[in-house]
């Protein structure tokens, strides 16, 4: 049996396992929420620690801090940054809607590790809680941590996947293929055509996330309980910011208004709606592949993505389309994820969000998912994927949508005709156009060339 030890809160006696840096509030916690058995991401506990860190300094140069209590803190702090006591922080997902027992989780720790260190005691409240609240801490680490995961996972990501789509456009540049509106044949584009516009997705979502970023660094620290900054020193959260900034190179700034910092969580919602953009263009990417990949003979068969791994139990030679699928499930679960984020968002009352812990754990986690897919989907997927040229050019030379073409010359009805008899004969349409027009075979040709379509304009007419 794991031995105890008696810790004690404002409400009396609590028995700990002896082994564990955490203490009373933190194992009332653990005791009232069984739920989910999922702790909150690793990602949030750094970016905690990274607040405690953060504030000892602010403390300590406010001259409110002991400099020895204050630094015993920050190297206790600072261990929990770097993932040394992960294990410590077991707190459900599903607990108190401020995330207190998280934020006394911290606290707890971190005093107990200063504490060795010292040599002396360091109170969790008194010392590593000094001028915050659980209501100011936990906004505060959500806009850090998920601050953090963009810059560090997700944007680098999403450049990766940008830079494979960009390589692989000059490298299908030549390529002409039958479009496709409605699944059904269309005008012919370029393959690379066709890759510009996933790649303009993938470079208008992080346009998007990086519009969010001047409300997600403006953080809720210093508004302590509700708002006013009751117990923190009016100078505190501007040298927190920097003393922040500091450890981590990005140019975090007070909340303009610690009132909506606390009671709302806009800017978690408003970021998770662009994680749900990027999701969907994504989804599109992945679908797009899956179709061209579609055969390899009763498909369309456009390209032929990497084989990976066998596709069947029971079909001998079967391979499938899996890190598309992988996309695709990544995509429902982020959008799956908004859906809760937006809900939570929508879970403040008066003074403070009662829903935070679930909403970073959403947001993280959508991060994460988008960051390690998007490089999954380039490396394993667009890469490497081949094009079935001879099967392209086949279709495209069948394809009676040609016809339109030749609309500004022999007019939409005629044209209708042409592109109706070829489909039922099964016949390229520049041959059926030569026995129902009096249009010259080279005239034809030029019209008709799928290549010269793909560049738009006019063709025939007065638009050259």
């Amino acid at each position: 049996m794991t031995s105890l030890r008696v810790e004690h809160d404002s409400m009396g006696e609590v028995r700990v396992p002896s082994e564990a840096l955490w203490g009373a509030q933190t194992q009332r916690a653990v005791e009232n929420f069984r739920i989910s058995g999922r702790p909150l991401p690793p990602a949030f506990i750094r970016a905690l620690g990274l607040v405690k860190q953060a504030a000892a300094r602010a403390n300590r140069t406010l001259g409110l801090l002991d400099a020895g209590v204050a630094q015993a803190v920050e190297a206790a702090a600072a261990e929990v940054v770097a993932g040394q006591h992960d294990a410590q922080f077991p707190l459900d997902v599903f607990q108190t809607g401020s995330g207190t027992s998280s934020n006394m989780n911290a606290n707890e720790v971190i005093a107990a590790l200063a504490t060795r260190r010292l040599g002396s005691a360091v109170h969790a409240n008194d010392h590593v809680n000094m001028c915050q609240s659980s209501n100011d801490v936990i906004p505060t680490t959500i806009h850090l941590s998920a601050a953090l995961t963009l810059r560090r996972e997700l944007l680098p990501a999403l450049g990766h996947l940008r830079v494979t789509l960009e390589r692989k456009e000059r490298e299908l540049q030549g390529i002409v293929k039958t479009g496709r509106t409605h699944l059904m044949d269309a005008m012919p584009v370029t393959l690379a055509q066709e890759l510009s516009g996933w790649r303009t997705q993938i470079e208008n979502g992080v346009a998007r996330l990086e519009s969010v970023e001047p409300r997600l660094l403006a953080l809720a620290q210093g508004g302590t309980a509700v708002g006013t900054g009751i117990n923190a020193h009016p100078d505190f959260a501007r040298r927190f910011c920097a003393e922040l900034s500091a450890l981590t190179s990005l140019a975090f700034v007070p909340a303009r208004n610690y009132f909506e910092a606390l009671a709302a969580q806009d800017t978690a919602v408003e970021l998770s709606g662009q994680l749900k953009v990027i999701a969907v263009s994504l989804m599109k990417i992945a679908n797009d592949l899956r179709w061209m990949n579609s055969g390899p003979l009763a498909g369309l068969a456009e390209i032929a993505l990497p084989a990976l791994q066998p596709g069947s139990s029971i079909m001998p030679g079967k391979v499938n389309p899996v890190i598309p699928e992988a996309t695709t499930m990544v995509a429902a679960q982020v959008i799956g994820n908004d859906a809760a984020i937006t809900v939570a968002g929508q879970s403040g009352n008066f003074q403070l969000n009662v829903m935070l812990p679930v909403i970073a754990d959403n947001l993280l986690e959508s991060i994460r998912l988008l960051a390690s897919v998007a490089r999954a989907l380039a490396d394993s997927a667009i890469a490497g994927f081949r094009v079935n040229q001879a099967h392209i050019a086949a279709a495209l030379d069948r394809n009676p949508i040609l016809v339109t073409a030749l609309n500004p010359v022999i007019g939409y009805e005629k044209g209708a005709a042409i592109a109706k008899k070829a489909y039922e004969q099964g016949r390229p349409i520049r041959e059926v156009a030569a026995e129902m027009t009096d249009l010259p075979p080279e005239q034809l040709a030029k019209l008709l060339d799928p290549a010269e379509l793909t560049g738009g304009g006019i063709k025939g007419g007065g638009g050259g």
